[in-house]
């Protein structure tokens, strides 16, 4: 007998993020600070409910897309680095790598709790985001999500969650 297994899919122009950011690499190296047009994408697997869809995409696109909007225009910035260091002050963010410096207006960064501005890492932030806020606004936990973090185009990073 043949299983039944729903998924559904959103992305929209309207789920981009336009970030600066630098990452550490090779365990020893840092990029020069750049930008990229990110988009996300997002994809639910589960069950019908009684209304005959896994999940309401009006919904997902509009939590997807406060997470997003959240992200655009800043400097993200990884507080978890081991050779990047971050200093927070309500005016200034002062970043440091050896010998190299950036010093940053406040409101003009985002602080994400993860290790490096991978597009990885940044699915895993969103997608941890978009969970607590599925189950907090929908009451709705999904069996499977996936977030997808396009960085350019052809060149992106995916996260799977299985709950």
């Amino acid at each position: 007998m043949a299983t039944e297994r729903f998924k559904i899919h959103v992305t929209k122009d309207h789920l981009v993020f336009c970030c600066g950011h630098f990452i550490s690499y090779q365990g020893h190296k840092c990029e020069r600070l750049h930008g990229h047009n990110y988009r996300a994408a997002v994809e639910i697997e589960g069950p019908l409910q009684e209304d005959h869809y896994v999940f309401d995409f009006i919904a997902l696109k509009a939590r997807t897309k406060v997470i997003t909007d959240e992200l655009d225009h800043h400097m993200l910035l990884a507080t978890k680095n081991p050779v990047i260091k971050v200093a927070d002050s309500p005016a200034k963010v002062d970043v440091t790598y050896r010998d190299r410096q950036w010093l940053f207006p406040r409101e003009d960064c985002i602080l994400l709790p993860i290790e490096n501005t991978t597009a990885e890492l940044i699915a895993r932030y969103i997608a941890n985001r978009l969970l607590d806020s599925l189950k907090t606004h929908e009451n709705f936990v999904p069996e499977v999500l996936r977030v997808e973090v396009e960085e350019a185009p052809g060149q992106s990073a995916t996260i799977e969650v299985k709950m």
